[in-house]
C-alpha cells in the first residue's frame, strides 16, 4: 500500500511543478502580459491554482504514508496500529470494541481505521487544511479554465463577424 502512495506523491509534485511554470510563464510580465487578453491570464491562473491544488493533495498523501508506515510497521506494540491509537481507542478497547483494519481514502484524503463493531473512523493523521485547500484550488483553477475557454470563444466570434462585416462592405 505504500509504494502505490509514494508514487500518487511523485505524480502530483511533478504536476505541480509543471503546472506552477507553465502558469509563471504564461504570466510573465517580459512576455508582455499587459498586452495579452483575458484568456492567457484567466490559463495562467488557472494553472497556478492547479499547481497549488496538486502540492496540498502532495502534502496530504504524505500525511497518510507516514499513517500507513507506522500503521504497517508490525513488531512489538503494533497490535493496535500506532495510527489508529486517537483518543478514546481506550475505551472502546475496554467496552470489547477492537481495531481489526485500516484503509486510506481519497476523496476526501484520509486514513480510516475500521473496528469489530463495523464502525469506522478517521485518524487525523491528514492536516484539516487540506482537503478543503486542495478542493477549493481546484475547483478555482477548473472556473479559471473554463473562463479562460469562454473569453477565447467570444474573442474568435467577434473577430469573425468583424471579418464578414468587411468582406460585405467590400
Amino acid at each position: 500500500m505504500l509504494l502505490p502512495l509514494l508514487l500518487f506523491v511523485l505524480v502530483a509534485a511533478i504536476v505541480a511543478v509543471a503546472l506552477s511554470g507553465y502558469g509563471g510563464r504564461t504570466l510573465n510580465p517580459d512576455q508582455g502580459l499587459r498586452r495579452a487578453g483575458a484568456p492567457t491570464v484567466l490559463r495562467g491562473l488557472a494553472a497556478l491554482a492547479g499547481a497549488g491544488a496538486c502540492a496540498a493533495y502532495a502534502w496530504g498523501l504524505l500525511a497518510v504514508c507516514g499513517a500507513v508506515m507506522a500503521a504497517e510497521d508490525g513488531g512489538t506494540d503494533s497490535a493496535p496500529p500506532q495510527s489508529c491509537r486517537t483518543p478514546g481507542w481506550e475505551e472502546r478497547h475496554q467496552r470489547g470494541i477492537e481495531i481489526v483494519g485500516h484503509h486510506v481514502t481519497y476523496l476526501p484524503l484520509a486514513f480510516v481505521c475500521e473496528t469489530s463493531d463495523g464502525g469506522r473512523y478517521d485518524t487525523g493523521d491528514v492536516p484539516g487544511y487540506v482537503n478543503p485547500a486542495a478542493l477549493g484550488l481546484a475547483l478555482t483553477a477548473a472556473g479559471c479554465a473554463v473562463g479562460a475557454g469562454y473569453s477565447a470563444e467570444l474573442r474568435a466570434r467577434a473577430e469573425w463577424r468583424t471579418g464578414q462585416a468587411r468582406e460585405r462592405s467590400s
